[in-house]
């Protein structure tokens, strides 16, 4: 690896340098025709200072302030949680002339994806039933539908775990050693063949919402659930209710019809306090469902154009290289596919602190800018009432390796929405209906996040991570995105895209972003599973509008 290769500047404004690699106290290394003698050991992906900085300086990267020296510091030194602290410039609205250089889309050109397509002239990725409680009160019945559904038609992953439950059993009653037994199995014997070759899933949207909170956090629940059953990848729904409980099955049917009047899938209601038993009601619930199986599995993949694609951008299990590789790929990933004429959703509102002025000045819109800095701004006052500003986002993760502020961590997880104009901004369960990107209002928390993106109609989410998160979404099949090598050969059940060729300088932002973009295409046409699919990986966490980062 060259010396170039070793260590970067993100920005030419920036007085931080990044290491690319692991460098050692004393070492001397060149950059831009200047020496830099190292005080201390600096592990890869965290930062060192340019210049010796007093207390109350300003500390550069990304070209804007991510914090401020809190004490001395010497050129050449570690940037730690002791001597830095987030700091971030004020943001307002300001007449803009953003103007934008779109990508060359030339690879991409009359290029198209196998989706399943809907009548009101959306485009799935997949072709999922889903089952939708209205209260908490169902979930063990869902739990019990799944139970009896996903083995027998083909959809159970979690089978070669009873498998080697059950070879415990035998060995322990034959006096075998424990904890030293072989516990592999071979695959075929956990694999069933799919009854429904053209249903890629029957999902289900267990909560512990519905009632005995507030009557606003029930109307939030109703349009989130509404929102996933009108999901482009949602052919059918089996809707769980108890009867008494504050979200009532009929607000959930109106809310469905206010997001899509025309909205004709099918759609099965059981109400347990109506029903003879609970044996009655899942019997019939399994048997209609089956029913309907039966008549969604009659829909093909059929070409679609990219401009069809809607995609959520996010970060979790963020480390220093975030902002770096994965991030910055999926960016580029993010302005193709603008370009292509397709939609692109980033959130995680908590997690774009300090990015807010660019994010601003590149709103086509006045009210649209001025929608974003309210959200923003409510959002961050709550926070600091309850006592946890946006400045405490990172996790201790983050920090160890190399997220020591907000500030930074933001204007990394920024990069993901590329340089394309914004052109929408959407609270939390608003539906995207403009080509291009939108800002989208949710928790950086991973569940949240992808919760709602889903909700505002992404039908692929690419997920970068540096650390490695197992996430996935009931319904919008979640692609992972390692920032670098390591994580994805240690985590290589999880991780789809591996982004590290760009800290080693074997490839560049934009050959990995065409190629995220050549996999998104391949996932939205079922050629290829992500990992977090396969794995059922089904996370779903409605937000309540309290204070999560």
């Amino acid at each position: 690896m060259s010396q170039k290769q070793r260590i970067l500047q993100v920005n030419p404004n920036d007085n931080v340098l990044v290491a690319l690699t692991d460098l050692r106290k004393g070492e001397e290394l060149l950059f831009n025709g200047e020496r830099y003698t190292l005080t201390e050991d600096i592990a890869a992906k965290h930062k060192f200072f340019m210049q010796d900085l007093q207390a109350g300086d300003n500390i550069i990267m990304y070209g804007v302030l991510v914090g401020k020296a809190q004490t001395p510091v010497a050129r050449g030194g570690r940037m730690s949680t002791e001597n830095t602290k987030h700091a971030a410039a004020p943001y307002a609205y300001r007449p803009s002339h953003y103007t934008w250089k779109a990508p060359d889309t030339s690879r991409f050109t009359n290029r198209s994806f196998l989706g399943y397509h809907r009548s009101d002239g959306r485009v799935g990725t997949a072709n999922y039933w889903l089952f939708i409680p209205t209260v908490f009160c169902e979930n063990r019945n869902l739990d019990v539908i799944r139970e009896a559904l996903h083995t027998q038609l083909g959809y159970a992953v979690t089978d070669k775990y009873k498998q080697k439950t059950q070879l415990l059993v035998e060995l322990y009653k034959s006096g075998a050693d424990i904890p030293n037994a072989d516990l592999s199995i071979r695959e075929s014997m956990v694999k069933t063949q799919r009854v429904f070759k053209n249903v890629d899933g029957i999902k289900f949207l267990n909560h512990q919402g519905g009632c005995g909170g507030t009557r606003q956090d029930a109307a939030t629940l109703s349009r989130l659930l509404a929102a996933y059953a009108d999901h482009p990848n949602v052919a059918g729904v089996t809707i769980l209710s108890l009867g008494c409980q504050h979200m009532q099955t009929q607000e959930l049917l109106d809310d469905i019809k206010k997001r899509n009047p025309g909205f004709d899938k099918p759609l099965h209601i059981f109400e347990q306090q109506q029903s003879q038993s609970e044996e009655q009601l899942i019997t019939e619930a399994i048997r209609k469902t089956f029913s309907g199986l039966i008549q969604i599995n009659q829909l093909e993949r059929k070409p679609a154009s990219l401009d069809k694609l809607c995609i959520g951008v996010k970060c979790g299990g963020s480390d220093g290289f975030s902002g770096i590789s994965a991030n910055p790929a999926v960016g580029y990933c993010s302005d193709l596919l603008v370009a292509l004429g397709g939609k692109i959703l980033l959130a995680e509102f908590p997690e774009l602190c300090g990015a807010e002025q660019q994010l601003i000045d590149r709103t086509k819109d006045e009210a649209a800018a001025k929608k974003f800095i309210h959200l923003m701004q409510t959002y961050s006052e709550a926070a600091e009432k309850a006592g946890s500003g946006f400045d405490m986002n990172p996790s201790p993760g983050n920090i160890k390796d190399g997220l020591i502020t907000d500030a930074i961590k933001s204007n990394g997880a920024a990069k993901k929405g590329g340089e394309s104009p914004v052109v929408d901004v959407l609270d939390y369960t608003e539906p995207a209906t403009k080509p291009g990107l939108s800002l989208v209002c949710t928790p950086g928390n991973d569940v949240e996040a992808t919760t709602g993106k889903a909700a505002s109609g992404a039908t692929l989410i690419l997920f970068t991570t540096g650390l490695g998160t197992p996430t996935g979404n009931p319904v919008c099949p979640t692609i992972k995105v390692a920032t670098n090598s390591a994580l994805a050969t240690r985590m290589s059940d999880i991780i789809d895209i591996n982004t590290g060729g760009i800290i080693e300088g074997e490839k560049t932002i934009q050959q990995m972003g065409e190629e995220i973009l050549e996999y998104c295409i391949k996932a939205a046409s079922g050629e290829v599973i992500p990992k977090a699919v396969l794995l059922n990986q089904d996370d779903f966490i409605p937000w309540k509008r309290g204070v999560s980062l």
